[in-house]
């Protein structure tokens, strides 16, 4: 079968197309035939490398997507041959398939496909028959994709910022997959959003999704626009996950008590923070990383039902992979790019 991967770190070219054999499934497993499968900021920086966090050579890439059950492992009894499924992008470790021996680097409770293990850019994978979701009747699968890692990344951020009805939430980066994806969420929980995007195109957007006003961060006294718009208050919860390219005017478009959420930094790992500002109006910081799995039935029939919806900037082949991790680090896409196998 073919599966994408990387064998150092590096830039797009990095990227291979191996010829690999086709994972079988054991006791309590299931194979899945991959439809399609997401591209997210987390693949790109696996593929450049992070610090602290070594990745074990070769590494198949791609940590959410949908496919169809292809064979049951012995004992598989909840799941059917030609079943659509959503591959979940998070697991519990304990399992024997994804352990890495001699690894150093910090554990988390639960890990990341593509990151912590092999992913989902591949024709076929094999999972433990718990971490699939039956994909929703009449959702196509390949818009399906783009849901699973923002969505629930996006989840994750406002449960840990504890967001509340009648709050005001600003979402950084509006029309990205994990911005779009919480302008959504948060609207639909009672809260009034606003947004910042770099161009018209993904403003617009970011509108359409819900949001009531949309800045752009690009122009240098974009934080007054958000002051005005909330009549010198500022916002209750910041969604932010730019890093250093929004940082400071994030921490200042908070309110006095205001939340700031980070899920990550696609502009680079490093911020300062100016502790006068952060201790006197008694703000707090806030790391999540993705969300509960929990969540992900409300999310799918949230999304069946046209309350939420993913947005799909491209449709390319496996094949293309590098265009696509290219056009993703340029910053040129709306919401996310699909990565279609064998097509």
């Amino acid at each position: 079968m073919k599966a994408l991967r990387i064998h150092q770190h590096g830039g797009p070219e990095v990227l291979q197309l191996d010829e690999i054999p086709r994972p079988e499934p054991g006791p309590g497993e299931v194979l899945v035939r991959v439809l399609a499968a997401s591209v997210n900021h987390l693949d790109i920086w696996v593929r450049r490398g992070m610090p602290g966090f070594p990745v074990p050579f070769p590494r198949i890439l791609g940590c959410d997507g949908t496919g169809e059950v292809a064979a049951l492992g012995a004992g598989v009894t909840a799941w059917k041959v030609g079943q659509k499924v959503v591959l979940e992008p998070g697991y519990t470790k304990g399992d024997a398939r994804f352990e890495q021996e001699g690894t150093d680097h910090f554990e988390p409770d639960y890990e990341i496909r593509g990151e912590h293990c092999d992913g989902f850019h591949a024709e076929y994978v094999v999972l433990p028959e718990r971490f699939l979701l039956a994909l929703p009747e009449g959702l196509d699968p390949v818009h399906a994709a783009a849901v699973p890692l923002v969505f629930l990344t996006a989840w994750g951020m406002l449960e840990r910022a504890c967001l509340e009805r009648g709050e005001t939430v600003l979402v950084i980066g509006g029309a990205s997959g994990v911005g779009s994806a919480a302008i959504q969420i948060a609207r639909q929980r009672g809260a009034r959003v606003l947004t910042t995007a770099g161009s018209e195109a993904k403003r617009a957007l970011c509108l359409e999704l819900g949001a009531e006003a949309e800045v752009d961060h690009r122009q240098k006294d974009w934080p007054k626009e958000i002051r005005t718009l909330t009549a010198g208050r500022g916002v209750d919860v910041v969604v932010e996950h730019v890093g250093p390219a929004t940082w400071v005017g994030s921490m200042r478009s908070l309110a006095r008590l205001g939340r700031l959420v980070t899920c990550g930094g696609t502009t680079g790992p490093t911020v300062e923070v100016t502790l006068p500002h952060l201790f006197i109006k008694n703000q707090s910081i806030l790391g999540s990383t993705m969300g509960p799995a929990s969540a992900l039935p409300t999310i799918f029939a949230h999304v069946a039902r046209g309350i939420w919806k993913p947005v799909v900037h491209a449709v390319l082949p496996l094949r293309e992979a590098k265009e696509a991790h290219t056009r993703l680090e340029a910053g040129d896409v709306v919401g996310k790019i699909v990565l279609v196998p064998g097509s």
